[in-house]
């Protein structure tokens, strides 16, 4: 999670924030060390999400209103970029 939303949990989840730099004092370095790892493990899941956006239909308004197909046009869309990243990293 961003440090945006503080005063936001999920229900049901487990959520990492970075640690925010107290007033007038600087930052343990262990915690630099955590805010780090926590910032390249955001990236990459940030990627993932505009990877899965480059189908359309997912980043767009979907209109369809017959029930199960939005969570079908998502899996469908995760495949796709998961096969995608795979033929990548084979060739």
């Amino acid at each position: 999670m961003d440090t945006g939303f503080t005063g936001y949990t999920p229900p049901r989840t487990d959520a990492l924030r970075p640690r925010k730099k107290p007033k007038g004092k600087p930052l343990n370095a262990v915690w630099n060390m955590i805010n780090r790892g926590l910032s390249r493990l955001r990236v990459r899941v940030e990627h993932a999400i505009a990877g899965v956006k480059r189908c359309h239909i997912v980043a767009d308004l979907y209109r369809n209103t017959k029930a199960g197909f939005e969570d079908a046009v998502m899996l469908s869309a995760c495949g796709l970029h998961d096969f995608r990243v795979s033929c990548r990293s084979a060739a």
